[in-house]
C-alpha cells in the first residue's frame, strides 16, 4: 500500500513537471505569456542628504535652497540639515 502511494505521488510530480515543459514551449512558440503581468510604472525617488534614506517626493519634507528643492524624511533630517548648513 506504501509503494502504490509513492508511486501516485511520484505520477503526480512527473506529470505535472511534464505539463510545465509543454506550457514553456508553447508559451515560447506564442511570443506572449499566457498570463498577463500589470504594467507598473517606476516611481522616480529622491535621497535624503542627512541620512540617505530614499523617500518619494510628494510625501517629503521640501526645502528649497536656491532654485533647488531638498527632500527630507522626516524633520529630524530636515532640521539637521538647516543646523549643519546655517
Amino acid at each position: 500500500m506504501l509503494r502504490f502511494a509513492l508511486l501516485l505521488i511520484l505520477f503526480i510530480v512527473i506529470a505535472r513537471a511534464f505539463w510545465r515543459v509543454v506550457d514553456g514551449i508553447i508559451e515560447g512558440v506564442g511570443g506572449s505569456p499566457r498570463t498577463r503581468v500589470p504594467k507598473t510604472r517606476g516611481a522616480t525617488m529622491v535621497r535624503d542628504p542627512v541620512c540617505g534614506t530614499f523617500v518619494l517626493p510628494d510625501r517629503a519634507i521640501a526645502v528649497t535652497v536656491g532654485r533647488q528643492q531638498v527632500y527630507f524624511c522626516s524633520t529630524a533630517c530636515r532640521d539637521a540639515y538647516r543646523a549643519r548648513t546655517a
